[in-house]
């Protein structure tokens, strides 16, 4: 997803785009490509020094910016693998009703009152001690719902390949989904409010202005956070509202990395629906949670799954074990309010917005019970997930499908 100011991208646009973009050529012979090299020790020495580094991925390699002439000559090698790095895309939608104000035109918006199965609930609490990741746009670190938790601030998209500090957001994307999971009202409590507003936050910027990135500054910063929590001895959620229809090697051993260094990873499963076998990566990975997005419309006694929200494989489901390629879980996700990039609220529709609605439950259950593990945790979140099954939209049934995975998960 593409959001320039108010210019809207649509989703067929964007999905269509990650087959072709990845392939493309040009004619200028020095444009810049961002390429994954892979080849041995000492090969790998003098390459980095010829054509510089980016990001050092160890024995899976290097990745760097080349023109594009030289990156026909390196293909041209035989002792080297070479292929460019994938691009990802944000997974939101901005509403052509979206209004921009300094205060919310509701401080729990209908997903927190979802999620915490409670029509009147004016605040919201929880998730102390507990860091989020939100890898995405950047945030508005200084937006006055956010600003008491923003922890860390970092940048893996710079030139340099890393900056501390700085997390800009000028997309909006990143704002409204660090919005969802953690906002806390601002100091005279008059702002919106998210799933655990207790939580701190660790902004960190992967994806540029316009709503993509590149998959290596991705799996850097899946590392990266991983490495935090272990380094500080806190629990992380590491939050992912962005995808690709490719499955990309980096970003998949990252998320690994980081479930087994004990990161709990939630990831948007796209917005390709409603066609099944529709989901993309990272979320359908084993080791990250897929969120689905939910409408505020009831159909069989529950909320009804949109249909721009992608479908899991149809060859795995009813089992109740997660497998590549799989829905887990569902959450509002259409026409949801948070935080924006200038300071004010925005409402934005995608499974961007649903993953958020899980990385902030996540974060509360887990601050009730810090000597769990990431394992036990994600078992919690199935549990309650089953014991609220989503019936309503298209593929949609009684226990695990396609569309709703085990449920929708709430506070209580």
């Amino acid at each position: 997803m593409k959001v320039l100011g108010m210019t809207l991208m649509s989703f067929v646009t964007v999905f269509s785009l990650w087959g072709s973009v990845v392939g493309a050529t040009s004619a200028s012979a020095s444009e810049k490509v961002r390429v994954w090299i892979q080849t041995d020790h000492l090969d790998k020495q003098g390459l980095m020094k010829k054509y510089g580094k980016r990001w050092d991925f160890r024995e899976k390699g290097f990745t760097t910016d080349v023109t594009r002439q030289q990156f026909e000559q390196l293909k041209e090698r035989k002792d080297i693998q070479i292929r460019e790095v994938h691009k990802v895309y944000a997974l939101g939608k901005v509403s052509a009703k979206a209004t921009r104000t300094s205060t919310p035109s509701d401080p729990t918006p209908w997903g927190i009152e979802a999620i915490y199965n409670d029509s009147s609930i004016s605040a919201t609490n929880g998730g102390a001690g507990i860091r989020v990741a939100v890898l995405d746009t950047g945030v508005y670190t200084d937006h006055v719902d956010l600003v008491s938790n923003v922890e860390q601030c970092k940048d893996f998209t710079a030139p340099t390949g890393f900056k501390n500090g700085v997390c800009e957001d000028k997309n909006g994307h990143g704002t409204h989904v660090a919005g969802t999971i953690l906002a806390n009202g601002g100091a005279d409590g008059k702002g919106i409010y998210g799933v655990s507003p207790a939580s701190k936050l660790w902004a960190y910027k992967v994806l540029g202005n316009s709503g993509f990135g590149y998959s290596d500054d991705i799996a850097n910063a899946i590392r990266h956070a991983a490495d935090e929590g272990k380094r500080l001895g806190v629990h992380v959620v590491i939050s992912m509202s962005l995808g690709s229809s490719a499955k990309d090697s980096l970003i998949a051993d990252a998320v690994t990395y980081a479930y087994n260094n004990g990161a709990l990873v939630v990831a948007a499963a796209g917005n390709d629906g409603p066609n099944p076998d529709t989901i993309g990566y990272p979320g359908g990975l084993v080791d990250a949670i897929a969120v689905a997005a939910l409408e505020n419309v009831q159909e069989n006694g529950n909320y009804r799954v949109a249909d721009f929200s992608s479908r899991g494989n149809p060859n795995t489901d009813g089992d109740y074990v997660i497998q590549e390629r799989d829905v887990e879980v569902s959450a509002p996700g259409r026409a949801i309010e948070s935080t924006w990039k200038n300071g004010g609220y925005n409402t934005i529709s995608g499974t961007s917005m649903a993953t958020p609605h899980i990385s902030g439950l996540a974060a509360k259950i887990w601050a009730e019970n810090p000597s769990w593990s990431n394992g036990n945790l994600r078992a919690e979140i199935q549990t309650r997930a089953k014991n609220n099954d989503i019936n309503g939209g298209l593929y949609a049934d009684t226990g695990d499908d396609i569309a709703s995975g085990f449920g929708f998960p709430r506070v209580k």
